[in-house]
């Protein structure tokens, strides 16, 4: 998929900062831009549009964008730009740590935001701007695709039908930083920098649950893995 191409939802009280916002984007190419004004209203776009990133406001009308981050992670882990008049570390370091990609605080350039805007969609989706395919990594009966995020495995049922799954963010960042390193030791501080790049400290439980999650997706036997192993001490490895 064109960069472009991907649904960016906008949530903001300002109108006029929505408007000025969405024309700078589709200035640039980015033209589904969906945009609400309120926690409840996100939630409610949210659930219609589905969009592929978020640039939030932290001031909102009847919540907080930390607050509506919150409500957002117990069930996506949809990428999550913060546009915020708060530059305090503290603010900042609060908004990461609740699993945003990035913090922009306003008044910010047009050209930054594009460029955090398309870094982040780059990194999360992996857009190849070579339009090549991805690998795709095999895994007994699994079959891993890098360029969908989608695993996909052949019903034992008679009528044989595929059976597939859709990888989060942060399950692709484990597994593809697991598969270019296929049959060798990548270490718990590897895969934290891989999928939190922008500080990996004090992720190490948060991977532990992602790694759980990955194996459901990808081993018949979760709790008895035989492709994505630990190795105690040390890391997992994709064998």
């Amino acid at each position: 998929m064109n960069i472009h191409e991907y649904k960016i939802m906008l949530v903001d009280d300002e109108p006029a900062l929505r408007k000025m916002v969405g024309e700078f984007l589709e200035k640039e190419g980015f033209k589904n831009v969906v945009c609400a004004g309120s926690c409840l209203e996100a939630m409610a776009v949210y659930h219609r549009e589905y969009p592929a990133l978020i640039l939030l406001d932290v001031m909102l009308p009847d919540g907080d964008g930390f607050s509506l981050l919150g409500e957002l992670r117990r069930e996506s882990e949809v990428p999550v730009i913060f546009l915020s008049a708060r530059d305090e570390d503290e603010n900042r370091l609060h908004g990461l740590g609740l699993g945003a990609d990035d913090y922009i605080t306003k008044p910010f350039l047009p050209k930054e935001l594009i460029l955090r805007v398309t870094a982040v969609l780059k990194r999360v989706y992996r857009v190849k701007e070579t339009g090549k395919e991805q690998e795709m990594i095999r895994l007994g009966d699994y079959c891993v695709d890098l360029g969908s995020g989608v695993v996909s495995r052949k019903s034992a049922s008679e009528a044989g039908e595929t059976e597939t799954a859709t990888l989060t963010a942060k399950e692709y960042a484990i597994i593809e930083k697991l598969a270019a390193n296929r049959g060798r030791i990548v270490t718990i501080d590897a895969l934290c920098e891989s999928v939190w790049p922008e500080g990996n400290y004090g992720y190490e439980n948060t991977l532990i649950v992602h790694i759980r999650r990955l194996r459901e997706k990808i081993e018949e036997d979760p709790s008895h893995p035989r492709y994505l192993l630990t190795v105690r001490g040390l890391g997992y490895k994709l064998v």
